[in-house]
């Protein structure tokens, strides 16, 4: 009897349903598809990694000449207008330096400390970079790591690589259309995947930049904003 009454009902219920809504029910057919958008871009700043590496018998002696060498290091820095928000430190250390000779089994000896002091420099004027680092090693900087370039404010290549994206995701989807013979309907749905702005890195040598010939030759290239979005469209 209960199992009747539930059939029954069951009965009821689907021969309510509108065809509209059973047209909604319907898996939609629909196309998704990848975009890739790049904008080239020239850098606008410069991060540069530089300090002192100062060697004594104690670490007293050690620390005192990495002072006083990071002292006219920071004098050259101020003296190029680099802002105080501009210049952080990025590592100090005071080490030991062993000797791992032949003793025999014995520990290590001390033969004598080493300071690092390293501060990450923001340089916003890219035609001075050259004559910067010339002048930091010859105020005693013995330490050039890196410099990175990279754009200060990259909205607005951002947003163009976004409509790159786009227009290549839909050029992409109207191809597979013509192709199978249906059309680009109203867009579903819209996700922004990775953005990429990968910073230019320049390793440079201390010896490559004592040079005579004055201001460091450098070359910034450009800068490449990559955006990818994922895109669905409903197909007619």
């Amino acid at each position: 009897m209960l199992k009747s009454v539930f059939t029954a009902v069951l009965l009821a219920t689907i021969a309510t349903i509108s065809p509209a809504f059973a047209e909604d029910m319907k898996m939609m057919r629909s196309i998704s598809l990848s975009g890739h958008g790049e904008v080239h871009a020239s850098p606008d700043l410069a991060i540069v990694s530089m300090g002192v590496l100062s060697s004594a018998a104690t670490a007293r002696e050690a620390l005192d000449a990495n002072t006083k060498a990071m002292t006219d290091l920071m004098a050259v820095l101020k003296a190029a207008t680099i802002a105080s928000k501009d210049i952080s430190t990025s590592n100090f250390t005071v080490a030991p330096r062993y000797d791992y000779g032949q003793n025999n089994g014995q520990p290590p000896k001390v033969t004598g400390y080493d300071v690092s002091n390293t501060v990450s420099v923001t340089v916003r004027k890219l035609d001075a970079i050259g004559g910067l680092l010339d002048k930091a090693v010859s105020s005693g900087s013995n330490q050039i790591n890196g410099i990175t370039f990279s754009i200060a404010d990259p909205q607005a290549a951002m947003d163009e690589a976004r409509k790159e994206a786009v227009k290549d995701a839909k050029h992409k989807a109207d191809l597979y259309a013509a192709a199978t013979s249906v059309s680009v309907g109203n867009l579903i749905s819209l996700s922004e995947g990775s953005v990429y702005q990968p910073p230019q890195p320049m390793m440079m040598r201390t010896k490559a930049m004592a040079s005579d010939a004055g201001a460091v030759p450098i070359a910034q290239g450009e800068q490449v904003i990559a955006i990818d979005v994922s895109i669905t469209w409903e197909i007619k």
